[in-house]
Formats: C-alpha cells, structure tokens, sequence
C-alpha cells in the first residue's frame, strides 16, 4: 500500500508539472495510465446500495458524477438474476472539465491506431467481472461484489481477457493480489500500433498485437506466437477488440442487411437483453458492423435508469437522439416507445440444428408487457437483402463450420459492404486536394475544393458501388440519407484535417527545397523577419504533430534559417533568436 500511495504523489507532481524540452524518465503509473485509467472494485452496502469501496491509483481524478456512474454500471439490474461470474461493459462520458490533455505518446499512438481504435478523449470505457454468490455470512445472503478496469482504450477482449485472470484471485485475496497486479500493469510496454507485445500478469503472459492503420484490412489475426521461448506458454489474445458477431448475431442472422443501414445512418436504437453481458455485446458488435468508418453516434453498451443522461435521452419533447443504448430492465419498453427501432433480444433457442430466427416487426405491435423477442421497427432497407450470404451462414451451421470461421464470414460481408459504400466517397473526396504543381513557396497553400453532394452523387453513374459490389438496391438514396447522418459529418471532418495536413507537408517539402538565400536578398527587413517567423512557426507545427517531413529537409530548413538571420541587423538577430 505504501508502495501505491507513493506512486500517487509523484503521479499526482506530474500531472501539475509543466513538461520541459527534454522530458525525464517515465515517472510511476506513466505505463500503467498508457493502458488503464484505474481499477475500481465496486461492492453492495446496506445503507448506500451500490458503492465504490477502492480505487487504485488513489490519486486518479474521477468526479462524483462519474464514480456515481461506474456505481450503477457496475451491477447488473436486478431484473437480470445474475448469479455467479458475469462480465460485461459500459461507456460513461467524461465530465466536462475533468479532460486530460494527450501527452505525444498518446497522440502518437492515435494516429497509427485505426479509428475505431484510437484513445476517446471524450468517454471512458468500463469493463466490468461481477461476482453474486450465496454467503451466509453476509447479512442479504448473498456476496456481490465486481471489478471494474476503466480504460480510453477499447480493448473489449483483452481487458476482459485480463479480468478473467485477475478477479477470482481478487476475490479470494482481495487488496494485496490488486497492488500487486497494478505495479505489473505499470511495468507495461506501452500499446504501439503494427507491434506484438507480451504482458506479464499473475504468472502469466498475455500476448497481443496491437492493430495498426497500415494493417490490410481483413488480414488474419495474432496466432499463437513461435518465435519467443516464453515459458510458461503465453496466452495468445488473437484481437484486442473484435467480438464474436456471429455469436452475437446468432438469432438475427437474416436482418444484418437492416442492422448495418441502421448503423451506418446513426439511427437511435435500444437493444432489450436478458443480461448486461448480452445488451453489451450486441451493442458493440453493432458499432463495429460498419469498420473501417468509426462509428461516430454515442452509445451505451449497458444503460440503466440511474444514469446521469436517462433524463436526456427518454424525454418525449424532442426526437431521439442518435444513440444505441443496452438495457434490461422491462421499465424501458414503456420509456422508449416513441424511439423508432427496437431489438428485443432472448437466448438463442434452436428450431431443429439452425437458431431460430427473431421477426422484424412493426413499432406498434411492441406492448408494455411483452417479452416477445423482434426488431421492431418501420425501416425498410435501401439495398436487398443478401439471400446468398445468409444461405451460406446457415448452411455452415448445418455442416458444423467452426463458429470462429463463421463470424470471419459474417466480418468480411460487412467490411466489403462498407468498403464498396466508402470507396466512390474516398474517390471524389482525393478529387478535392489541390494539385500538386499549385503550391508553392512563396504563397500560403491552395485551399482543398468544397464538397459538393450533388456533384458526388454524378460520379456513382461511373464510379459508384456497382464496381465492387453485387448487392442490388438504392444506392443513391442510402448516399442521401448518409449525408444527413453524423457519421457522415465525423468522417469528412476526418478526412478534411488529413487532407489539411498532407498540404502543410507538401508546402514545408516544396520551402525546404526552395533557395531562401536568393529569395530574401531582394526583400525588405520586415519581409525578412516575417518569413522567419513562419517558418519557425511550421518547423515547431512539424515537429510538436510529427509531420511525416524527412528530417534531412528540417534540418536543412533550419540551417537557412540560421544563415538568413545571421544577414540581419544584430538588434533583429537578438530579438528573434530570443523568440
């Protein structure tokens, strides 16, 4: 405990540390925080209810609001009647105020990560191992209690892989085993994009490849690993993040071509389950269904009526907001009955060898008090359903196709889907970047061409999803209705502030191989001096965001620089090389 508190208070020296040029060593819990954000174990009280009985690091700045949240997300509803082991996950916002800024290896890491991948600045995510067994020690008799990992990182398997390590140890020896897994989380190589990493925990070692945004999408994942002699062998977690969709969409196989259009226009959802584990693994596996785009809605793989947003998302004043939300407690069907799509969900139950198949159904058919499992909902999809697909699916079943390849097919459908959807956009969005023999040194970069819809939408004739895809429908009509949606607005305003660096860059090689010399014997002090402003300016910008310039043309941009300041006057040479 000693050894905890006193990495808390340099932890905490830190955080209130202005950063110098050359930053030290890696202060305690700097590796630790590159994964978690901090460890909660959250127990039952008499009096209190649900309350958080430790967090480590102890120092870790979480509001009210938000332990108020890990509290009530932790436990599952009590209309679920989890007994034993479960697990399950959670997204709660971050408190406005309460927002680190990245340091530059976690900017680092964002922008090698895939985005769908990359640290939320905005949201932490709960991965949650709760424990409800019969104690008669206890006075209700029973023994609840879970352990909560809070991460920035979406890691759903290997976070889980981890608890699944670390809490029935926890519970058995309860603090010294949690100091002692904390200090080797600390010891941690931090998460970098394209790397296999190994991670020792409680005797064991966890080996992972992180994904990286030059990965080529579909490719295989992490198999067990020959090359190191890690004794004992190491658990080898094939993905960080990818779930089981064929597991999770076992009963609504013959739907996903509704479940991607409503994913991919940001329609509001609620997903009715039987337990949280359920509720949040469809939600997230919904999330991924459009990948590579990130999904960019809000969404709450487990919702219950305590959370600090219900008031914000049941009020009947205004239409839903764009928001997927997991629930189980039979109080929401009457609360979101206005919301236009609903997936009831139960356990998968089999008519003869095939799971039998949930019905979509109209709104108005769903009653307060029903338990019927459907997806009830108006939408009728833009594109046809892919008969050949589910035909595949199912005939796997029949044949005993190892669920892992099944969910490998049910993964490549939906990338190809959303692959021939974004390819016409990435085609006429590359149209948009200024050529390249316009920019030049002397002027400030061209300006990236505005996008046009109507303009887009000529293209598809040419250049459009038929190119890539067999799937028949409305293609146009699904463009029209994607501009409307926010994952249209989070993807371009993406893609725009690419294409606004990729022009900083082109701009900084075009200066750097300019002859300044010559340039500047014709101009005034005052142009002088500002030109060396602006480039010292765009050398910092390079260097703080890790422009991808070659260093040799920094360095030989510097080295102008310093030959055109030392033309100057020394009254101006002092005041800029005091800048």
């Amino acid at each position: 405990m000693e050894l905890l508190e006193a990495r808390g208070r340099a932890r905490t020296a830190k955080r209130y540390t202005v950063p110098g040029p050359n930053p030290g060593p890696a202060l305690p819990w700097d590796r630790f925080s590159a994964w978690l954000e901090c460890i909660c174990v959250v127990t039952f009280d008499l009096e209190l209810g649900q309350a958080i009985e430790l967090v480590y690091p102890h120092d870790v700045r979480l509001t009210e609001k938000e332990k108020t949240s890990i509290c009530y997300l932790s436990f599952p509803d009590s209309y679920s009647g989890c007994l034993g082991d479960t697990q399950f996950s959670f997204r709660i916002r971050q408190t406005v105020g309460n927002k680190l800024s990245m340091n530059g290896d976690e900017e680092k890491y964002n922008r090698d990560a895939p985005v769908v991948l990359q640290r939320d600045r905005a949201h932490y995510y709960g991965f949650v191992y709760f424990r409800q067994v019969k104690d008669c020690t206890v006075k209700r008799g029973y023994f609840q209690k879970s352990l909560v990992l809070i991460s920035r990182l979406p890691f759903v398997n290997l976070f889980h892989s981890l608890l699944q390590l670390v809490a029935p140890e926890y519970f058995e020896k309860l603090e010294p085993c949690l100091e002692a897994v904390c200090n080797e989380v600390d010891q941690w190589p931090a998460p970098v994009p394209g790397k296999t990493l190994s991670l020792p925990v409680m005797g064991v070692v966890i080996q992972v490849r992180i994904p990286s945004k030059k990965d080529k999408l579909g490719t295989s994942p992490l198999k067990q690993s020959n090359q190191e002699n890690l004794l004992p062998a190491p658990l080898v977690i094939p993905t960080v993040h990818e779930l089981d969709l064929f597991g999770c969409f076992q009963s609504i196989l013959i739907h996903i071509q509704i479940l991607w259009e409503l994913m991919l226009l940001g329609e509001p959802v609620i997903v009715m389950a039987a337990s949280p584990k359920i509720s949040s693994d469809l939600v997230l596996a919904l999330t991924s269904c459009i990948e590579p785009l990130r999904y960019c809605c809000d969404y709450r793989p487990y919702f219950t009526i305590h959370d600090t947003e219900f008031k914000e998302y049941t009020t009947r004043t205004q239409a839903p907001p764009n928001v997927i939300l997991g629930v189980t407690n039979p109080f929401f069907i009457k609360t979101f009955q206005h919301w236009p799509h609903v997936i009831r969900i139960g356990d998968v139950r089999m008519s003869g060898d095939l799971p039998k198949q949930i019905k979509a159904k109209k709104l108005m058919k769903l009653k307060t008090l029903d338990t019927k499992p459907g997806i009830y909902t108006s939408y009728k999809t833009f594109l046809h359903k892919d008969k050949a697909f589910i035909k595949r699916l199912l005939k796997g079943i029949q044949r005993k196709r190892p669920p892992e390849v099944q969910s490998v097919i049910v993964r490549r459908h939906l990338l190809e889907l959303t692959q021939s959807f974004i390819i016409p956009l990435e085609r006429y969005v590359a149209s948009l970047m200024p050529l390249q023999r316009t920019i030049t040194a002397w002027k400030n970069p061209p300006q990236i061409h505005p996008f046009i819809k109507e303009d887009f939408m000529k293209t598809l004739e040419y250049a459009g999803p038929q190119l890539t895809s067999v799937q028949k429908g409305d293609w146009e009509g699904l463009y029209r209705r994607f501009f409307k949606s926010p994952n249209f607005d989070g993807w371009f305003r993406m893609r725009y502030q690419e294409m606004c660096k990729k022009l900083e860059i082109l701009h900084l090689e075009v200066l750097c191989e300019a002859d300044l010399l010559m340039w500047v014997r014709e101009k005034s002090e005052v142009e002088v001096v500002d030109l060396v402003l602006k480039l010292r300016e765009k050398l910092i910008k390079a260097r703080v965001h890790q422009l991808s310039v070659r260093a040799d043309l920094l360095e030989k941009l510097e080295l102008y620089l310093e030959t055109v300041i030392s033309s100057l006057p020394d009254d101006l040479q002092v005041m800029l090389h005091q800048h």
